[in-house]
Order: structure tokens, then C-alpha cells, then sequence
């Protein structure tokens, strides 16, 4: 008897454990407890970039403008390109635009100009950018913009519909966020690794050619997405029309690099149109 993709979950170390495949109309499969509230830790990032981009689609806010070490822009921010370091107080590393430095202080800055362009708190403003539009209701931010966010599967999968079939955003400027910006850099991707070319667009992970990936063999060039620490993913597939999300209560290390890919190409396998 064949073994459906969500049937692998079972298989995952964590004691919790949800996953899910959404189209851009509907979720398509669950498997674990939907409504249980995980730690997304770095899949926050994802609404962190989308705050922004509505600041921007309104013309409160502009990709080009200044923000960060000298010579760095919002655009440079959200694409890992400014060259601050990984964490707080970390110290300039590069250039802007001359290295793929990851950067968790980057995010904190953009969530800091979030708060103080809506002249709301940041955790605020994803609820009223964000959260309330989309219906996550069970979704808040309790930490930083980096890392802060909190929620179950069913919200994670509202997002991934929207990712797939933008509203919140305008067409053009989701276009822009979801392709490479500052191609060819090099750089470091957490927990996998050092790329030669390490892509990314605004905010999104892109996976591109990267080997090895959190993703699967069988995902397109274009998915993108993101992970986090907690054991946590959201990717999206265009071509394939699809978006899977997963949650867990393990830390991201060897069994996710293991597992997520195998995981994914089932997924694709048994769901893609």
C-alpha cells in the first residue's frame, strides 16, 4: 500500500507535529493539530515583508530609501543585502549589495520603521496589515519582527493561499518581491550552509538551483518561502499551484534536512495539478 505525503509526519521526532497543502482556493490536506499554536521563529520574516510592502504599495513607505548602515536602502534590508550581521548589536559586514549577510537585525530595524511609519506597534500593525485580512485570528506577534511570531497551521495555510493569489499587495510590487533582487551574491543560507549563489527576493527565500535545500528536488526554481529554527516552513510553488506548510516542536538540525525534502517531493507528487 502506497504511503500518502502526510503520512510521513508521523516519522518526524517532534511529540508535535501539524502539516498541510493548500491550492490558492482551498486547503487541500492537514495532518496533526491544526489549531495547536507553534513558534514560528524565522517564518515571521514572511509577514514582516508583507508590512512592509503594503507601507510601500501606500506610499508611506519606499524600497530605495535610505535605511540601515550608509548606503543602504529598504530594499537592501529585506534582501539580506545591507550587511549587518546575523543578530543585535552585530556590526556592519560588508557593503550594501556586495554580499548575502542574513541578517536578523535587519528585520528588527524594518520592523522598527514598520511601528514608526503606521504610528502603531508592530505587533499592531501585522494584526491590522496582515492577521485581520487574511482572517489568522489565532496569529500574534509576542517577540521580535525577526522571529516573534506565534500561530497554528490553519493561519500558516491562509497565508500560503494569499501568497499563491495575491490581494494584500499589488500585483507588480508582489512580482518584484518574489523574484531575485541583487542577483549572484554569495552568501550563507542558516543551518544548510554557504552558497556561491544564494538568492532571495524581498523577504522570500528563493530556491532556485541551491543543493542542498530545505525544499524538494521536484520544487520549481521559482518556490519560495521560508523556514525557521523552531522546526518550522512555509514554501510556495507556483507552477505546481501549490503551498505546504509545517510545524513542529523540534528544532531545525540534520532531521529536518532529511525529512522536509522527501516530505516535499511527496507532496508535490501526490498534489500537484
Amino acid at each position: 500500500m502506497s504511503v500518502s505525503a502526510l503520512e510521513l509526519v508521523a516519522g518526524w521526532p517532534a511529540p508535535l507535529a501539524s502539516a498541510g497543502v493548500t491550492d490558492a482556493r482551498a486547503t487541500i490536506a492537514t495532518t496533526g493539530d491544526v489549531d495547536h499554536r507553534h513558534e514560528w521563529a524565522s517564518v515571521t520574516k514572511l509577514i514582516t515583508a508583507l508590512c512592509v510592502l503594503r507601507l510601500c504599495d501606500s506610499g508611506v513607505l519606499t524600497l530605495d530609501e535610505p535605511a540601515g548602515p550608509p548606503g543602504s536602502t529598504v530594499r537592501h534590508l529585506l534582501a539580506h543585502t545591507s550587511g549587518l550581521g546575523f543578530d543585535a548589536g552585530a556590526v556592519t559586514l560588508s557593503q550594501p549589495g556586495r554580499r548575502r549577510v542574513y541578517s536578523n537585525t535587519g528585520f528588527d530595524l524594518l520592523g522598527n520603521i514598520v511601528a514608526e511609519r503606521s504610528s502603531m506597534t508592530f505587533a499592531d500593525y501585522a494584526v491590522h496589515a496582515v492577521f485581520a485580512p487574511l482572517a489568522m485570528s489565532g496569529s500574534v506577534i509576542e517577540g521580535t519582527p525577526s522571529a516573534g511570531g506565534v500561530g497554528p497551521l490553519t493561519d500558516l495555510l491562509r497565508l500560503g493561499r494569499e501568497l499563491l493569489a495575491p490581494t494584500l499587495v499589488s500585483p507588480a510590487l508582489m512580482a518584484s518581491a518574489t523574484t531575485v533582487a541583487f542577483p549572484g551574491l554569495a552568501g550563507v543560507l542558516p543551518g544548510l550552509g554557504r552558497f556561491e549563489t544564494n538568492d532571495w527576493g524581498l523577504g522570500f527565500e528563493i530556491r532556485d538551483g541551491k543543493s542542498p535545500h530545505w525544499t524538494g528536488h521536484t520544487n520549481s526554481g521559482s518556490t519560495f518561502g521560508h523556514f525557521g529554527q523552531t522546526g518550522s516552513f512555509v514554501w510556495v510553488d507556483p507552477p505546481h499551484g501549490l503551498a505546504c506548510v509545517a510545524l513542529t516542536s523540534v528544532t531545525f538540525g540534520p532531521w529536518a534536512k532529511a525529512a522536509w525534502p522527501a516530505f516535499s517531493d511527496a507532496v508535490i507528487a501526490e498534489y500537484a495539478r
